[in-house]
């Protein structure tokens, strides 16, 4: 075990969006998808040496991520990205809201899996789009969306599907077989696919690879809208750094346009955060995942040894999409706070049979959160 993901980091008093919601209660934050992990020493490192510069204005995309971007892609999937393609953004939820708006007109129809993330179900409503949501399946173990249920649901007007992979929740890696028979379906109902590949350096189940839907072949290219970013990885989520790689030209200008006036540039802290994760912070990450691997092994033993209480594998993520049906709560985020672990209610991603716990976080944070767990459902569920 890692000591310096072991260290515990007094995170209140710090304006922290998953430590103030509970900052004068006796609950466990597991919430929001950031960890309690110091970021890597070259970001933190890297960030001061541009603070002691001093001066802190406007600032151009530097070409020294560009490049960094440009590199990752063909190194990792053999991905040939060009500069022109990348669009650097200042968050990944602003990615999706400028690809609802930037695809089709107001009253179209856009599909999302379900469960999924909140933002995919709000992006297409604040978009002035209708939102058809479209079931995951279990196949083997593995949750993944439901091509046929997804084919029947198209109508006259769906133009875009929004698609994330590492899935969250739930952590499932879609296979090539998968993810080629996805293009296929778009490609064949002439859609545009938004794919959210956010969690795509977090795969944690050995011998599982991260395939960016666009790295396919060309066609799919042309009609895919890939956001990426380093902040759930080396947790920088607060500098805002982002990008989306846009390779039709028509779809990039269009984009493009839609972000002018609205979406602000991303601020020099976060683009010299990113070029420190990109350029240094893969060995860093190593360590992560073999930290990360060991939280989700003992939560994987532990959950499904609790009765009323069943976690399926996780392959990637720090996200444990925890199924409580069993228990019978009548109101389980209610009840797993008064127990003082504070998960994401299943009902914010479209499944109230559910619980979202982050294992981003130290072990012994861990091991007391399923304490308490264990504790409460015995109290609660009959002998």
């Amino acid at each position: 075990m890692d000591k310096e993901f072991d260290r515990p980091i007094n995170r209140k008093d710090t304006a922290s969006q998953k430590w103030e919601k509970y900052r004068d209660s006796d609950i466990l934050p597991m919430w929001v998808a950031d960890t309690d992990f110091m970021s890597p020493p070259a970001v933190i490192q890297a960030l001061h040496d541009r603070i002691e510069h001093g001066v802190f204005g406007y600032t151009n995309v530097p070409g020294e991520l560009n490049a960094l971007a440009i590199e990752r892609m063909q190194n990792s999937y053999h991905w040939s990205v060009s500069q022109d393609e990348i669009v650097w953004l200042p968050g990944l939820v602003c990615g999706l809201n400028l690809a609802c708006r930037a695809v089709g007109e107001s009253g179209d129809t856009v599909i999302s899996p379900k469960p999924i993330y909140p933002p995919f179900m709000s992006s297409p409503r604040l978009s002035d789009r209708a939102v058809c949501t479209v079931p995951m399946k279990e196949t083997e173990g593995h949750f993944i969306l439901d091509l046929e249920a997804l084919e029947e649901s198209l109508c006259e007007r769906t133009r875009l599907i929004l698609f994330c992979n590492p899935h969250n929740p739930g952590g499932a890696v879609y296979r090539q077989h998968e993810l080629e028979a996805l293009a296929d379906l778009v490609i064949k109902h002439d859609l545009i696919i938004c794919s959210d590949e956010i969690h795509c350096d977090l795969i944690l189940e050995p011998g599982l690879k991260h395939i960016p839907l666009a790295s396919l072949n060309p066609e799919i290219a042309t009609r895919t809208i890939t956001l990426m970013a380093p902040s759930k990885t080396y947790n920088i989520a607060g500098l805002g750094c982002s990008f989306a790689i846009i390779q039709n030209p028509e779809l990039r200008k269009q984009f493009i346009n839609t972000k002018k006036g609205i979406v602000p540039d991303v601020n020099l802290l976060g683009y010299t955060a990113a070029i420190a994760a990109y350029k240094d912070g893969d060995s860093w990450n190593q360590e992560q995942l073999n930290y990360l691997r060991e939280n989700r092994d003992y939560l994987y033993r532990e959950i499904n040894q609790i009765p009323g209480l069943k976690l399926l594998p996780i392959e990637a993520t720090y996200l444990a999409w925890i199924d409580v049906s069993g228990a019978k709560l009548a109101n389980p985020a209610h009840f797993f706070e008064q127990a003082g672990v504070g998960m994401s209610p299943g009902r914010d991603f479209g499944d109230g049979n559910f619980m979202r716990l982050n294992f981003g976080c130290t072990r012994s944070t861990l091991e007391e959160a399923v304490r308490r767990i264990k504790v409460a459902l015995a109290n609660e569920l009959p002998a």
